[in-house]
This record gives C-alpha cells, structure tokens and sequence, in this order.
C-alpha cells in the first residue's frame, strides 16, 4: 500500500496528464436546459450516454423545462423512459424531483450541494456532476465507476464506496483541479483504457505508475 505523500505524487501526474489532455470538462450526455441535464445525469446510472442520449433524443422534445416533467403523466413518462435499466426508480426520481426544484426553487436547478442532495435521486456523484455541467462550480469530486476504477487500480484509495473515494481524492489533489478528476477519467477510461483486463503498459497514465498495468479491481 502506498503512503499518502505517494499518492499525491501520483495524484499529481495523473491530473497533470487529464488537465492536458481534456483541458474543458463538458459531460456527453445531450440536453437543452438544465432540468434536461439532471434528467440525463439520472438516467445514466447504471447505463451508457450512448443509450441516454438515444432516449432523449426524442424525451427532450416532448420535456424541457421542471414544469413539464413535474405535470408529467407517471405511468407514460415510465414507459417513455423503460428502455433504460432501473427505469421505474429513475422515473420516480425525475418525477419528484422536478417537482420539488418547481415548488421550493421556482423551477431553477439548485446551486448547493445540500439542496441537490435533498432531491429524490441525486446522490453526491450526481450533485457534482450537476454543479460543474450547468454552473462550473466544482465543490467536489464525483467518483462513477470509471473514477473508482482508476483510484483503485493507481492505488489512490482503500475505499470501496463511492463517496469515500471522492473525500479521499480530494484529499490528494488540489480544489483548483478537482474540475478535471471526473470528465478526464470518464473519458479516458471511455476511449483510451476500458474496464477489461488488456495491456495497457503503453496507456499514458500506465506510464506514469507501471504498476497499475498489473492491477485490475473487480468490479463491484
């Protein structure tokens, strides 16, 4: 295991290298208003952006603002939205929390962390993935499968829970960098180093600790 200096050091090439290579931290998820983007944060759980974005290609004609989703019929929008897994929980969620935001916020997306997180459905991940997509606000790191893959396989964590390893990469890196922990991974661990065992000795950040080409967490 290593040290909490090692880690930092670590740490620091890693975002060095993200910083560099995905400068602008921008979600692939598609939408036109911010309500649109917190529906498309929550469908995307446990679900790709690809199969999101295809879902809400035609959604998102039909609901745009918390208003229109809040006066959504529940039993249609669940069917609207069943090609995605967990959909009956994920409609609830939308659901409830357009209409919270439509009646304790005036149909505006919170700013706050604490308001996010008092929604139905919005976790700590998915509050910051909020704040830094509509408001550039970046409060924390949200920590997806792809963030807790690489925390894990460069030894920056010996967490399991998601938030638990958002609070310890905060601790290792610097606030003015946390913009790019979440998108840069994502992306990387996206397009450059997916999730199955591969070798990937050449990878950027495999170079910067040649160790974590051996180290392949299993999903949980």
């Amino acid at each position: 295991m290593s040290t909490q200096e090692e880690r930092k050091a670590r740490a620091k090439k890693m975002v060095a290298y993200l910083k560099k290579t995905y400068p602008v931290p921008k979600s692939e998820l598609t939408y036109r208003t911010p309500y649109q983007f917190v529906v498309a944060v929550i469908l995307s759980a446990q679900c790709t952006d690809k199969a999101v974005n295809r879902l809400t290609e035609s959604l998102f004609k039909k609901y745009k603002t918390p208003h229109d989703f809040a006066t959504a019929d529940a039993a249609v929008f669940t069917k609207e939205i069943s090609s995605i897994p967990f959909f009956n929980n994920k409609a609830k969620a939308i659901l409830g929390a357009a209409r919270e935001i439509v009646d304790k916020h005036r149909g505006v997306v919170p700013r706050t962390e604490a308001e996010l997180v008092a929604l139905p459905g919005i976790g700590y991940k998915t509050a910051h993935v909020i704040l830094g997509e509509l408001y550039d606000v970046w409060e924390g790191i949200a920590t997806d499968t792809h963030v807790k893959r690489f925390a894990k396989r460069f030894d920056l964590t010996d967490q399991d829970d998601l938030t638990k390893i958002s609070k310890e990469l905060e601790e290792l890196i610097p606030k003015k960098d946390w913009k790019y922990v979440n998108n840069g991974l994502v992306l990387y661990g996206r397009y450059v180093c997916h999730a199955r065992p591969h070798d990937c000795s050449l990878h950027p950040l495999t170079k910067l600790w040649p160790p974590a080409a051996l180290r392949w967490p299993k999903a949980k």
